[in-house]
């Protein structure tokens, strides 16, 4: 008796800390996106220096029927915008991803820069909303883990588009049961960055076809159908200039922090198949690790690490990418029973944040990022597998020794 009433205030006192701590990272990360966004409307260098415009810059060239891969018109209309940096920014996405640019090209380059943030904060409020409540029962208050995620606040920040990736995957998750043709739909959100999902699609296709899920297949390829429809009638020169450009951009060889471009430039910097080798490897290893569990497969379960070793393996990405860890952040903070999990998880996000105030977005302490959120999911659910210790044979059980 004396041992278990002295150890429920020790856990009690360490889950407290833990919700702290947890409390004080998702405040600064929160504090920091607020004041950012505020001054958005006021303030023309923010607005130039961010992802955005080159969104915005190819959206003007959508609208006026021009080349969207144009690098001498998209670098005019960048330092119009007042852009003041050294290379201008470019749209890296295949044509696909077009429609999303398209109706920023209406509007000037300040009047639409809240606006379209304020769509990333709305998509990520959504999706953690519906991440939240296919977790209940799930400990209170622990969804703002999900809204104050860094590398998510990181993306409305610089008003990147990997929270549209999280809101499809997150689609997926959430009506691939109830709803497949939506969320079949929902995955082509996922195709504008396709690199960023290798492992996770093979093991999808895998699962397509074992589970006859086909209905699944079908909503996927019918937004393909109509995405690829609306590209070409903006742009019906879109694949050809797409194709130019990457044959003559050197943007492949731009070094981001994710390990298949380390070992490209440290083995062959010319060599780009080599940023490949890591996904393929990873590839491999989610046939094996979902072939077993074929028949049992839970994807918000087994489909949260499937993600996290994605984003570990993608032959290249950025810090605002691994916005789409964020379910398994979830997955993981609702499931985990040790007693530090919160504790160690706050201290991930004060250094994630800390990194993006800090370095710039192609330094290697980002190489860290995707570890440490693989690491502690995989601690934090097996804390949450852990089973209670068999009392031993003879000895009271819990309730005799409450009554004694």
């Amino acid at each position: 008796m004396t041992i278990e009433t002295s150890k429920a205030p020790q856990a009690k006192q360490a889950h407290d800390i833990g919700l702290i701590l947890i409390a004080i990272a998702c405040a600064l990360s929160a504090l920091y996106t607020v004041l950012f966004l505020s001054l958005l409307p006021f303030d023309r260098q923010i607005v130039a220096r961010r992802d955005y415009i080159v969104y915005w810059a190819t959206g003007q060239q959508l609208v006026h029927h021009q080349n969207p891969y144009d690098p001498a018109a998209l670098n005019q209309l960048e330092r119009d915008a007042g852009f003041t940096g050294g290379a201008s920014y470019y749209m890296r996405n295949t044509p696909w991803a077009l429609p999303l640019a398209f109706p920023l090209g209406f509007f000037g380059a300040r009047a639409a820069a809240l606006p379209w943030s304020l769509l990333m904060l709305a998509l990520l409020a959504v999706s953690v909303r519906l991440l939240w409540k296919m977790l209940q029962p799930a400990p209170n208050h622990l969804d703002w883990l999900g809204y104050c995620f860094p590398p998510a606040l990181e993306c409305v920040d610089l008003g990147q588009t990997s929270i549209v990736l999280l809101f499809g995957l997150v689609l997926f998750l959430r009506f691939h049961k109830s709803r497949p043709f939506l969320a079949g739909a929902g995955l082509w959100l996922c195709s504008i960055k396709p690199h960023l999902f290798l492992p996770f699609a093979l093991v999808l296709l895998a699962w397509i076809f074992v589970s006859r899920a086909y209905r699944i297949l079908a909503g996927a390829l019918a937004a393909m159908a109509v995405d690829a429809a609306f590209t070409a009638l903006i742009d019906p020169s879109a694949w050809s200039q797409y194709i130019h450009y990457m044959r003559t951009s050197t943007i492949t060889h731009e070094f981001t922090a994710c390990f298949g471009d380390l070992l490209r430039d440290t083995l062959n910097p010319n060599a780009e198949w080599l940023a490949f080798l890591p996904a393929i490897s990873a590839c491999i290893w989610a046939l094996i690790y979902f072939w077993p569990r074929r028949h049992a497969w839970d994807w918000l379960e087994n489909g949260s690490l499937l993600v996290l070793v994605s984003l570990l393996a993608a032959p290249f990405g950025w810090i605002f990418d691994q916005s789409l860890a964020l379910p398994a952040v979830l997955v993981g903070a609702a499931r985990a029973r040790s007693k530090w999990a919160l504790s160690a998880l706050a201290v991930i996000y004060v250094l994630i944040e800390i990194a993006v105030n800090r370095f710039d977005l192609h330094s290697r302490v980002y190489l860290c990022t995707a570890p440490a959120l693989l690491a502690w999911f995989l601690l934090a659910r097996a804390s949450a597998r852990k089973p209670a210790a068999a009392p031993l044979a003879g000895s009271p059980s819990p309730a005799s020794l409450s009554s004694q």
